[in-house]
């Protein structure tokens, strides 16, 4: 398991390489870049989880943003949105959910459910909560997919952060497969603890087949918790829209509504270029940090 989590890492630090290369920002900032690892919090097995943790340059305490990732695992996502955090003055932690586990990713490489990675989140957010660069009471959470999942489950009364981890100050969720909630088993959103969600969803993902499906799913909340949801649907974009690698094609059995089949994810500059921007905003609002 071990070699596993070590090729998931490198692959990591590549990835931030890869992130400044094939975006060509000429704006990217040097951060203070380390691997870590630490305990996951209250899952039924002892796991070590790993990630790479980034602060920008300079004194003081950062708020900091835990980055998931999707069934596929680690790309260039993570590193490219650290780096647009950095710039806001926002630390980053993003893990390495699969080499933990020594996964491959993949429909077929990844745990049976969601739930399961929860702890990791918990464990990420109690390893930051004692960081002497990190500002305890201003940590959130985004993740893409599989990790927008996450997010959006973290968000709720019923699989929020348990006793003994800090409460999240902000969930994002990038195209967290709109459909299942409240029809999957064990997978409910409806009850939301004191933080605020953003979905950034593609009207043309595989997985819902309805670009109205995460919309439709913030309506459905109770009205005292609406104003806690707000989502943002892009034209023309399909699932994984943020992503600097080339289109993908591959099978799920979560497409198409649960009825399983290919879906597709590929990248969208117009799309990707908003996102960043809707990131970072929404992060300088929940960590009051004057833009």
């Amino acid at each position: 398991m071990k070699n596993f989590a070590i090729k998931g890492l490198t692959s990591l630090l590549c990835c931030g390489l890869l992130s400044a290369a094939v975006a060509n920002e000429p704006e990217a900032i040097t951060l203070n870049t380390r691997l870590v690892h630490f305990p996951a919090f209250g899952g039924k097995t002892p796991l070590e989880v790993m990630g790479v943790f980034r602060t920008p340059q300079g004194a003081g305490k950062f708020p900091v943003v835990i980055i998931l990732h999707g069934s596929a695992g680690i790309d260039s996502r993570g590193a490219m949105h650290a780096q647009n955090l950095a710039k806001a003055g926002i630390a980053s932690l993003e893990l390495d959910m699969w080499g933990a586990r020594g996964l491959n990713g993949g429909a077929k490489g990844r745990p049976e459910k969601v739930h399961d990675t929860l702890p990791d989140l918990w464990g990420a957010e109690v390893w930051l909560a004692n960081q002497e660069k990190i500002d305890a009471k201003r940590i959130g959470v985004m993740g893409f997919s599989w990790g927008g999942v996450m997010a959006m489950l973290s968000a709720t009364k019923e699989n929020g952060p348990p006793a003994g981890v800090p409460p999240l100050q902000g969930n994002i969720a990038l195209y967290p497969v709109c459909w299942a909630y409240n029809k999957v088993p064990g997978y409910r959103f409806q009850s939301l603890s004191a933080t605020k969600v953003l979905i950034l969803a593609g009207a043309k993902d595989r997985y819902d087949d309805n670009e109205q499906a995460c919309p439709e799913l913030a309506q459905s909340l109770e009205p005292e918790y609406r104003h806690q949801l707000s989502v943002q649907v892009y034209p023309n974009a399909e699932h994984g829209f943020d992503m600097l690698e080339k289109e993908s094609h591959y099978q799920d059995p979560y497409a198409h509504h649960g009825k399983g089949g290919e879906s597709i994810s590929a990248p969208n500059p117009e799309a990707r270029e908003d996102a960043r921007r809707r990131i970072v905003r929404f992060f300088n609002e929940r960590f009051a940090i004057a833009p």
